[in-house]
């Protein structure tokens, strides 16, 4: 358990797609897209979830719903961008809650 939440599952698969984490607080569902990156090179890691990769996540969340999913559980995606500083030896977190919103879900 993380801040109160617990992990459901890790790398939830649906075809080749997948969901990085499922995690649950109360009666809301997060589906979580974790970025990392070793520099800034290509800009902040949670820019990397772009439209296409939100419907690739969608997608899996509603296959994931279908399964396991109850209809007194609110569902979010969040992301988390990990980016690296070797030098520094630090990696600084950004955690976006509600990241994007997906009608379908």
């Amino acid at each position: 358990m993380v801040r109160g939440w617990t992990i459901v599952n890790r790398r939830f698969r649906s075809g080749h797609r997948d969901i990085d984490l499922v995690v649950q607080r109360g009666n809301t569902v997060a589906f979580v897209e974790v970025k990392t990156r070793r520099d800034d090179e290509y800009g902040d890691p949670v820019t990397a979830v772009d439209h296409r990769k939100q419907r690739e996540l969608t997608r899996s969340a509603l296959v994931w719903i279908s399964r396991y999913g109850r209809a007194d559980v609110e569902y979010r995606f969040d992301v988390i961008g990990i980016l690296i500083d070797q030098q520094a030896r630090v990696a600084r977190v950004k955690h976006i809650e509600n990241a994007f919103w997906s009608a379908r879900a």
